[in-house]
């Protein structure tokens, strides 16, 4: 089984997409390969912190690594908390960025949103990227205990339950990274069968 290096230190993104790649790759992560850097996230794009993140493992490590970054769109607020969604609050706390977008949210009619994510591939020294969007409304308080991020505070579009109400194998299907995944996983067995 091709091995494939997942850059997050994220135990529940890497569980997400260890379900989505299961039988077809052996996914590790940032622990799994002894990765300790801090990777920086200087760029001013998905896409960009995305590559940096792949492109560190693969220059440090010299493995097939694909990496995400990925965040929530608030229409009424310009489009934040966007690349700043894992610090919105000023450090990397769930309860503390969820709360921040509330408090703006307070009195907002317009409740559109959208969670978007790159993935940034390097295989073989060459580059990919793959993108997935998922439009939906904010909730006025969260619910649900399930997920992580802003997952209690965001309703898909064509749903009743946040995501955080949802079990794992339904938002595996629908989520922005399940469909940025999907390309990635569509991508990487046409490559196989070429071989």
């Amino acid at each position: 089984m091709s091995r494939l290096v997942f850059a997050t230190n994220n135990q529940y993104k890497t569980n997400e997409v260890r379900t989505l790649l299961e039988g077809q790759y052996e996914v590790l992560n940032l622990t799994d390969i002894g990765c300790t850097t801090d990777i920086p996230e200087t760029a001013d794009t998905f896409a960009g912190n995305a590559e940096l993140k792949s492109s560190f493992v693969s220059e440090n490590f010299n493995l097939d690594c694909f990496a995400d970054d990925s965040g929530l769109e608030v229409e009424a607020l310009n489009n934040e908390p966007g690349i700043f969604s894992a610090r919105y609050a000023g450090e990397r706390g769930d309860a503390a960025n969820m709360a921040l977008v509330l408090r703006k949210m307070e009195g907002v009619t317009n409740r559109k949103a959208r969670f978007r994510t790159v993935i940034s591939l390097i295989r073989d020294k060459e580059r990919f990227l793959f993108e997935g969007v998922i439009h939906g409304t904010l909730r006025e308080a969260p619910a649900g205990t399930n997920g992580f991020g802003y997952d209690p505070i965001f309703e898909p579009e064509g749903y009743t339950h946040t995501f955080a109400e949802m079990e794992l194998s339904q938002k595996n299907k629908i989520s922005h990274r399940a469909l940025a995944m999907q390309q990635l996983i569509a991508f990487l067995k046409s490559q196989a069968a070429e071989l």
